[in-house]
């Protein structure tokens, strides 16, 4: 059974210039223990969407305009802010991408990690120092006991990313929501990183939905993977089918981006042209003006649904229709 199952949300940002339609008809589900990675170039509206499940959408602007997030039987769209607040912080975590502007550079590291532990657990402050401590050792900051008392400005960017992962895990959450939680991090930190990732996923059972734009960590972290451009779900399907049978051309230019995957010496690929202006979609399929396979019949009025087969989903029409080989 889903530990979180997301159904039809749609996302909108009212603004001077328009409507912004940010998230259109995105859905997915996670169990329990499981790990899912949500892939996609910068404004595809992967963040979005999991600002929408954590209600830290801010509205206005933001709105959500219609869908389901039921979350252990319970709706998070369309539950109170006081119940959001109980689920919120301990049941399900964030570790945000920007680390410096989600500290609070007035309060020390330490009293950061443990509130969620004082409002959630209600533990002695002693306990949950403790408990700190060990964790903030766990994902690799170093004399523990020092830094546990220094400011968010006295750390460099690579450990305030991971005093945002210790506090993201501090209260063992059934599922922890990471965007982009290497960002800032070198290789080998990255590596400890998705390491304790895992081990608390495995000791826990901790559902994990990874935001990320390095496909070379989802394909090694990651049981499923959705593809997101545009506001919309271009592709879905596990981890090993979607980058060994990619059944969407914009699955395989990502792919194709990869720098690593380059011959030595030759330009590197690069996806011509750029996304879609959000205030006025395109009819059809979003990725068509940019697509090396786009056909008359991709730019029609609506755009593909997401179909193929039950464990892989494709919104290509082509792939659908015809068999389109990638």
């Amino acid at each position: 059974m889903p530990l979180l199952s997301v159904n039809n949300l749609s996302v909108s940002f009212d603004t001077r210039a328009g409507v912004a339609r940010a998230v259109r008809d995105v859905s997915f589900q996670i169990e329990p223990g499981r790990t899912l990675g949500i892939v996609g170039e910068s404004g595809s509206g992967k963040s979005v969407t999991c600002y929408s499940l954590m209600g830290l959408l801010p509205q206005p602007p933001g709105r959500i305009e219609a869908g389901q997030a039921v979350f252990d039987g319970v709706d998070l769209l369309h539950i109170s802010r006081r119940q959001l607040n109980q689920i919120r912080g301990r049941r399900i975590a964030m570790v945000f991408q920007d680390p410096m502007t989600s500290l609070n550079p007035y309060l020390r590291v330490g009293d950061q990690l443990i509130e969620p532990l004082l409002i959630h657990q209600k533990i002695t402050r002693a306990s949950a120092r403790k408990r700190a401590l060990d964790l903030l050792d766990e994902v690799g900051i170093p004399d523990a006991a020092h830094r546990i008392g220094m400011y968010p400005h006295e750390f460099s960017g690579g450990m305030r990313q991971r005093v945002m992962i210790a506090m993201a895990l501090i209260t063992k959450p059934d599922l922890l929501i990471a965007d982009e939680p290497t960002t800032a991090l070198d290789v080998t930190v990255q590596a400890q990183i998705l390491e304790l990732m895992q081990k608390m996923r495995a000791e826990l059972g901790m559902a994990v939905i990874l935001i990320s734009h390095d496909l070379g960590i989802v394909s090694g972290f990651c049981d499923h993977v959705i593809v997101m451009y545009a506001g919309r779900v271009m592709e879905s399907a596990r981890t090993e089918e979607l980058f060994y049978q990619t059944r969407h051309p914009y699955t395989r230019a990502l792919e194709k981006s990869i720098p690593a995957l380059q011959a030595k010496g030759r330009e590197l690929y690069t996806i011509a042209g750029g996304p879609p202006d959000p205030f006025h979609p395109l009819p059809g399929c979003p990725f068509a003006p940019r697509c090396d396979h786009a056909v008359d019949a991709c730019a029609a009025a609506e755009a593909a649904p997401l179909e193929v087969a039950p464990a892989h989903l494709s919104a290509c029409l082509r792939v659908q229709k015809e068999n389109l080989q990638i």
